[in-house]
Order: structure tokens, then C-alpha cells, then sequence
């Protein structure tokens, strides 16, 4: 059975709480998402009807590092997978992002 005033107590602490963040007394928590595990590099690729040369080319990966994920060898670093996962959903933004980078430099 719930205990009624720790429960109203701990709603007011979360109001409190709400009310803080909301006045800038207080930074939100932050959530730090983990892409998952495996990504399917080559599934990927063919989607986008690309050589591992092409695609390794227009994402800025060496064709070697893309030959060694599709066949199993090596699995993409954190950083790595939520590019490709980035590319997977929408990979006219990142031809862009990279695009816009390269005429920056």
C-alpha cells in the first residue's frame, strides 16, 4: 500500500523540480543514447544502391573500414554507428552537412 504522504511529498519535490528547470534554476537532466550494437553496414549500402567504394567515398570512410564491417570482421565504434544509423534515415543530410564542411575549410 502506497504511504499517502511520501507520495504527495515526493510529487511535490517533482513539481519543485519541474518548476526549477522551467525558471532556470536548475539544468534538465541530460539522456545520453547509446546507438545499438550492430548496424547493418551493407543493408545500408544497397539501399542507397552504392559500391562499398561509393559509399565509403560519399561518407568519408575508408573502403577497407566498410569492407571489414560488412564482412564481420570489425564492428563500428559508438561514434560510427550513430553516423550510419544518421545516413540510414537520411543520407541527403549528411551528403549536405559534409558538403557544406568541405566549402567551409
Amino acid at each position: 500500500m502506497t504511504n499517502e504522504p511520501e507520495a504527495e511529498s515526493e510529487f511535490l519535490d517533482a513539481m519543485q523540480e519541474a518548476a526549477d528547470i522551467l525558471t532556470g534554476k536548475r539544468a534538465a537532466a541530460r539522456v545520453h543514447r547509446v546507438p545499438p550494437l550492430d548496424v547493418d553496414v551493407r543493408m545500408i549500402r544497397g539501399k542507397l544502391g552504392l559500391s562499398q567504394e561509393a559509399f565509403a567515398a560519399r561518407f568519408g570512410f575508408s573502403v577497407g573500414t566498410v569492407r571489414e564491417w560488412e564482412q564481420g570482421r570489425r564492428r563500428p565504434e559508438q561514434a560510427a554507428r550513430t553516423l550510419l544509423l544518421v545516413i540510414a534515415h537520411n543520407p541527403q543530410a549528411v551528403t549536405e552537412a559534409l558538403d557544406g564542411a568541405a566549402t567551409a575549410a
